[in-house]
């Protein structure tokens, strides 16, 4: 199950990012679920894991012939 980000949308408040475990079916929440202002769900380009040591371009050879 996917973990969104979300982020409070009270103009008279301090912008909060919060996370929430939801079914991709889910319909995106329109409050936090912990105080009730309105919120958003933010779209980002999600995380890479970068491992020392570790290639994260294609294998060798799979890029074809130069």
């Amino acid at each position: 199950m996917p973990t969104y980000i979300y982020e409070t949308t009270d103009p008279n408040k301090l912008i909060r990012n919060f996370e929430v475990r939801q079914s991709v079916h889910d319909d995106p929440l329109l409050s936090d679920p912990a105080t009730g202002e309105p919120a958003r769900r933010i779209i980002s380009a999600g995380y890479e894991i970068l491992i020392p040591g570790k290639s994260t371009g294609p294998s060798v050879g799979s890029v074809g012939s130069h």
